[in-house]
């Protein structure tokens, strides 16, 4: 994982450090919610809205696109989530964030990590990514680096365990969990008033994954999961232009009869539901 080390940049006396080009740090973070990739004649996979800045030559083309097609079918072979990716290409530092959550960088060396799909932020294609037997997980198989945000700081779990559903990030070089549910807790007085009322919803009190074998497990140091973000839509907020506007490229869905853009998966995207 890397480490934010806070050296980086210039500042004068009692104002904010400023980053150009060249002291931006190298595949490391610049803070606790900002991470930054150095591309030199290189590629990502990037989940769309997750990058928020960037110097340099750099081209971003959506899964699909023709002359990336070779990359696309070695490293990315989940249809279902293709429309939330693009292609990052070219040279020069790419900034990424995620909604002020904590973002870190994470290795892995032959090895294999399914993660939260939403929580997932960019990969080497070095990294295969395939779509996990869980929903709403993805899974990452080989060598080379991933960036992933978390709802605070990430705790490292060996198994066996038992883990609330909504602290859980993802988990590496284990089998995939299976449901576990308290029958006491189920039963009791509040387990009653919940089947009675409706009220109170599931919590990790009642409703765990549990984990066996070996591995690693990823959590979050928070229950509350970080809520989907529409991708591709501009937001209506005040002083953006074109937010909201539907049949433009990034802004929502096309029309009924509205050419297709390079890098859409047309008939295959429609085959998968997307």
């Amino acid at each position: 994982m890397s480490a934010y080390s806070g050296t980086y940049g210039t500042a004068g006396p009692g104002g904010p450090v400023v980053y150009d080009p060249m002291t931006l740090p190298v595949d490391d973070n610049v803070n606790s919610y900002t991470f930054c990739v150095e591309l030199k004649d290189g590629q990502w996979f990037l989940q769309k809205g997750k990058m928020i800045a960037y110097y340099g030559a750099i081209e971003f083309n959506g899964i699909g696109h023709g002359r990336l097609d070779h990359l696309v079918r070695t490293s990315f072979h989940s249809p279902l989530h293709a429309s939330d990716w693009v292609v990052a290409s070219g040279s020069g530092k790419m900034l990424l964030a995620d909604r002020a959550f904590d973002v870190n960088s994470y290795d892995l060396d032959d090895g294999n990590l399914t993660i939260r799909a939403g929580n997932l932020l960019a990969f080497q294609p070095s990294l295969a990514l395939k779509q996990s037997i869980v929903p709403g997980f993805l899974t990452l198989i080989g060598t080379g680096r991933f960036v992933a945000a978390s709802n605070g700081p990430v705790v490292f779990m060996e198994p066996p365990l038992r883990v609330d559903p909504q602290a859980l990030v993802g988990w590496a070089d284990c089998p995939s969990p299976c449901h576990h549910y308290d029958h006491g807790y189920l039963t009791g007085v509040l387990g009653g008033l919940r089947a009675m009322t409706g009220l109170g919803g599931v919590s990790g009190e009642e409703h765990q994954f549990e984990f066996v074998g070996a591995g690693t497990v990823l959590l979050q140091s928070s229950e509350a999961l970080m809520a989907e973000a529409d991708t591709g839509v501009v937001p209506s907020d005040p002083g953006t232009p074109g937010g909201g506007v539907p049949g433009r490229p990034g802004h929502g869905p096309q029309p009924p009869g509205a050419p297709r853009l390079p890098g859409q998966l047309g008939d295959l995207q429609r085959r998968f539901g997307l």
